[in-house]
Order: C-alpha cells, then structure tokens, then sequence
C-alpha cells in the first residue's frame, strides 16, 4: 500500500521529465523491441531463439509503455515531503538523515541520493526515483537545474534543522 497525501499545499519545487530525454529513451525502447520482433520474425533462427527474441522484444515494449507512464508523472517539493505528482510520499523530509549530490555518489543522472533515518518501502518511478531500504534516489530523465534546486532546498532544510 502506497502512502498518498492530497495534492494540496505550498509546492516549493518541481521537477518534470525531460522532453527531449522522454522521447529519445521511448523512441530507443520501442525501436529495440521492434527490431527484436522484426528479426525473430523474418530470419531463419531456431526455435528457442526465435522464442527469446520474441520475448525480449516484448519486454522491452513493456518497458517502453512502463516508462512512458512513469514520465508522465514530475517530482513535487513541499515543506514536509518529496512526492510524486499523483500523491505518492517518495520522503518524509524529517525523515533525511542525509543527502549526496556528489559526482561519486551511487545516484540517478541529473539527480541527488537521500539517505533515510529508517528504511523506507521499496517504490520505484521508471526514470524519476526510486526506493531501497533507506536509500531513495530522485532524478534521471529530470533536468538537472531543477533536481539541482529541489536537492538545495533539502539541503539547506537538513542544515537549518542541525542548527536548531
């Protein structure tokens, strides 16, 4: 069961997907399932063969459509959580123990890894966050200034809070 909070209140930050980044990612899915399909098809493999490119090839229009939903949706800031744009909780933000940013870090692209006081269930946004155990990751196909901006707010937020 997904924790989900009404869609209402101060909304500091957001992030979208990319359009560019979408469509490149969708149009590289498809087009890989297809040719997968289109070989299992029209040359002469053998039966196995035939039967996991045919798999693969479905797979990977499945994940095409997958992605396509979950690009549809933004990442949202507010004054007490990180969620999606359809009402999911991704972090409580009393919850940060910490965030990364670094180039090092174990990160989505264009995106920044908070680390959990506890862990967290695990959720997953097909290039938008994700969630394991007491690591989210937030960003990928997001711009990286507004992944940059959310991350800044959080951190200066963790900062304010250790102050106090």
């Amino acid at each position: 069961m997904q924790d989900q909070t009404p869609i209402t209140g101060d909304l500091p930050a957001q992030a979208k997907p990319s359009t560019g980044r979408r469509a490149i990612a969708l149009v590289s899915l498809v087009g890989l399932g297809v040719v997968l399909l289109h070989a299992a098809l029209t040359q002469p493999v053998d039966a196995g063969w035939r039967v996991a490119l045919i798999l693969l090839g479905l797979a990977f229009l499945a994940l095409a459509e997958l992605m396509r939903r979950s690009t549809g949706s933004s990442i949202e800031l507010t004054s007490e959580l990180l969620r999606d744009a359809d009402g999911t909780v991704i972090l409580r933000l009393d919850e940060i123990e910490r965030i990364e940013m670094g180039y090092f870090a174990m990160k989505p692209s264009n995106g920044f890894l908070l680390k959990s006081r506890k862990p967290q269930p695990r959720g997953w946004r097909l290039g938008l966050w994700w969630r394991l155990g007491r690591r989210v990751g937030v960003g990928g196909m997001t711009p990286a200034r507004e992944t940059k901006y959310i991350a800044e707010v959080i951190s200066a937020q963790l900062a304010e809070r250790q102050a106090r």
